[in-house]
């Protein structure tokens, strides 16, 4: 299926090549009101890196998941200016934090980011979003990797951003549980 590739919103994919990541982003059309295309990121060993500046903003819904992948990759990675996910739907920062550290990444929260040290091999545990649906997916994704099955709480509000990703996740053979508020 096609996903949106609005130069203003690929900046994670800029940032998984960058650390080691296959992107491939092929057939790209513009039938809807955004850019689509088909976009496959394939594993490779990643490196640490820093973000911050003006790929903030092109990435800003997408650090949760970059900090998933910060803590699997080789070296410190370190995100700056980053302040603005203190105030979503959650603080971003901080839950993303304490949640990834149960599962035993090594995360150092600063005022306006996070340092990463990696890789560590992550372990599942019983996890809270906080009813985030963006931490919700990012650990799931977590849970995806971590040895051992994970479970995390509020994530029904997954639902409002991505409603069929708990089938998809199923579909993936994920060992995550996603649990009601």
């Amino acid at each position: 299926e096609a996903t949106g590739v609005n130069p203003t919103r690929t900046g994670i994919l800029e940032v998984l090549e960058t650390m080691g990541a296959s992107v491939t982003v092929s057939s790209p059309s513009e039938t809807a009101a955004e850019p689509r295309a088909q976009v496959t990121v394939a594993p490779g060993p990643l490196r640490g890196m820093s973000v911050g500046g003006a790929m903030v903003p092109r990435l800003i819904d997408e650090i949760p998941v970059l900090m998933v992948a910060a803590a699997v990759a080789h070296g410190e990675t370190r995100v700056t200016g980053a302040a603005r996910l203190r105030v979503k739907e959650s603080d971003r920062l901080a839950v993303m934090a304490a949640e990834l550290s149960k599962m035993g990444a090594a995360v150092d929260e600063q005022p306006d980011g996070v340092v990463i040290r990696g890789p560590v091999q992550l372990r599942g545990a019983h996890l809270d979003c906080r009813g985030d649906h963006r931490v919700a997916m990012a650990l799931a994704v977590a849970g995806l990797i971590a040895e051992g099955p994970t479970t995390i709480a509020r994530a029904d509000c997954i639902r409002t951003s991505f409603p069929t990703f708990p089938e998809t996740m199923h579909q993936l053979g994920a060992p995550v549980i996603l649990e009601p508020a």
